[in-house]
């Protein structure tokens, strides 16, 4: 497989919210945009906003639960941005466990976000024992 570029669509019904959020809360810098997409630079790869256009999401309640996927950001300082999130109005989940730091939080189309950092991840890598991965 010759991969030249990895990124993630995210399809929302509330557009103009999603791209304020993703610019102005989390500092995305767009790559480009139109009418129906704008396309962020997400640390090296893109995260592309897409207006949903699919009738059988668009007549979805707001009220309808989604199947979420998470986009994780790996940071050096998760309470750092959980403090500067806060600070722009958000609800963040923020915990800490064995296996890391993580906090969560949702856009303004309830998609879930969620900061890690990124030391207990790259350990984490490195202990595994890949002999029993089979």
């Amino acid at each position: 497989m010759d991969v030249r570029r990895i990124g993630y669509i995210l399809y929302v019904k509330k557009y103009t919210e999603c791209i304020a959020f993703y610019q102005n809360i989390l500092e995305l810098n767009i790559l480009f945009k139109n009418n129906e997409l704008t396309c962020f630079d997400l640390f090296g790869t893109y995260l592309m906003v897409e207006k949903e256009d699919r009738n059988e999401f668009l007549v979805l309640t707001d009220d309808h639960e989604k199947a979420f996927s998470c986009l994780r950001i790996h940071v050096d300082s998760v309470l750092k941005w959980v403090n500067i999130l806060k600070a722009k109005g958000l609800d963040i989940d923020y915990r800490e466990h064995d296996w890391g730091t993580v906090a969560k939080f949702f856009d303004p189309d309830g998609n879930l976000l969620a900061l890690k950092d990124e030391a207990t991840f790259t350990r984490q890598m490195k202990e595994y024992d890949f002999s029993n991965s089979k």
